[in-house]
């Protein structure tokens, strides 16, 4: 397992309340992403669905363009030449088949050169108990790889979102030699109230890492409600710097030597073995036991 060398790093999370308009939620990254460097970042995150919240999939099949026609990521990849930062824009909804789109996430160096893609992997298909129902499988592909990428010497580990509730996927990173993990996200306000913190501090403590998750926050164009908070946990679990509900800019300064430390006084990460699962005969779903015939 790889160690980053680089000690510190000055970062901002960009907290939006996306519309269903691209060229209204690229403007109001932009002039937040220009804050964050004027602030000293060198590397800045955005939320999931940068360039727009829709739910209604004809609309959103009408607006999205292909990755090299999608104004918000040539947009994007500009200011982060200008303002010579890495730009990670947490995901653009962009179209790659008739009817489908990816949720990606895109990775921009001070060259404004893509240095890395990330396609979510796991699909939010749930129905909230308030009545709220999310189908992302009926409009999304969902990615099939993992991704490590460098920002300077630091190593991060690229996910998004519903991404946060399958652990598996952060030790793998961890394992491939993340030091730090990154969750841009839209969480919807009652998981976010239930879980955003636990599940962020959780894989931080987990793999004795950083955790920086961009949010969406606030009451948006299309009515969905998401969480905001957007957070910058520490390798020990702590949450050093937090957003609330409107957008703004986070900023942190993350020390590397904290990674390992964490990692040395629990090692976890070098301890852990590979093993077998045995399943009974007669075990149905979930782990029921189904009675013999």
């Amino acid at each position: 397992m790889t160690c980053d060398t680089r000690q510190t790093l000055r970062v901002a999370l960009v907290q939006l309340r996306s519309s269903r308009d691209p060229a209204a939620n690229l403007d109001a990254t932009s002039a937040l992403v220009r804050e964050a460097a004027r602030d000293g970042a060198r590397y800045i995150q955005t939320p999931e669905t940068t360039n727009i919240m829709e739910l209604d999939r004809q609309v959103l099949f009408e607006t999205l363009k292909e990755e090299g026609e999608d104004a918000t990521l040539a947009g994007l990849r500009q200011l982060a030449r200008e303002l010579k930062v890495h730009l990670h824009v947490g995901s653009l909804a962009v179209k790659v088949a008739e009817r489908k789109a990816a949720n990606r996430a895109y990775l921009i160096d001070p060259e404004g050169a893509i240095t890395a893609r990330y396609d979510k992997i796991h699909m939010f298909d749930v129905d909230l108990g308030n009545g709220e129902s999310y189908r992302e499988s009926s409009a999304y592909r969902p990615g099939e790889r993992a991704v490590l990428a460098d920002v300077d010497d630091v190593r991060l580990g690229l996910t998004i979102c519903y991404d946060l509730r399958f652990p598996a996927l952060y030790r793998a990173l961890a394992e491939a030699g993340a030091g730090v993990l990154t969750v841009p996200a839209a969480f919807t306000r009652p998981t976010g109230e239930a879980h955003w913190h636990i599940l962020l501090r959780a894989r931080a403590i987990e793999n004795g890492a950083y955790v920086l998750a961009a949010a969406q926050g606030g009451r948006h164009e299309n009515g969905r409600e998401t969480f905001g908070h957007s957070l910058v946990v520490d390798p020990w679990g702590r949450v050093i710097a937090e957003g609330d509900t409107d957008p703004g800019v986070i900023l942190a300064e993350i020390d590397l030597k904290e990674v390992a430390a964490a990692r040395a006084r629990i090692p976890s990460l070098a301890n852990g073995r590979r093993f077998e699962v045995p399943v009974p005969a007669h075990t149905g779903p979930l782990g029921v036991v189904r009675a013999l015939p």
